[in-house]
């Protein structure tokens, strides 16, 4: 999804996303739930100075009409910029990952990371879906 010739989006926020989970599985290893793993990434990402919302109610658009559908709840915004979705299961379904990227493509983020705590090493896919493609997304007033 990620063109050739275009810059990474928000190169060094991802970099660090990515480092302090991490340090979370390193600290904490791969068998602990995921609402540890959150309340750990919420202390980390407090200690960073880095803004975030956790648990965000994020307007989900038509891609049709672009009206208003309802709310996604990731577990994490970062910055404003980046959703973040949390696992801690021994397997990603492909279905996690078509999930977040449908929720990239439905609402007025571009970047996603699903992280899995329960696996090592630690499992991280970045989604990126940017706003250019999303035309009736960017028109929407509601």
């Amino acid at each position: 999804m990620e063109s050739a010739g275009k810059e990474f989006l928000y190169k060094e926020l991802s970099y660090k996303i990515v480092g302090l989970c991490m340090e979370i599985q390193k600290e904490y290893g791969n068998f602990h739930r995921e609402s540890i793993y959150h309340n750990v990434l919420k202390e980390k990402l407090e200690k960073e100075n880095i803004i975030h919302l956790s648990k965000p109610m994020v307007k989900v658009f038509s891609k049709e009409t672009g009206n208003k559908l309802g709310y996604y709840v990731p577990d994490f915004l970062v910055e404003n910029q980046i959703m973040v979705e949390l696992k801690a299961k021994p397997v990603v379904f492909k279905c996690d990952e078509i999930q977040l990227s449908e929720y990239i493509k439905t609402t007025q983020y571009e970047v996603g990371y699903l992280i899995n705590f329960g696996v090592m090493p630690l499992y991280f896919k970045r989604i990126i879906y940017t706003n250019d493609k999303k035309n009736l997304l960017l028109s929407a007033k509601n």
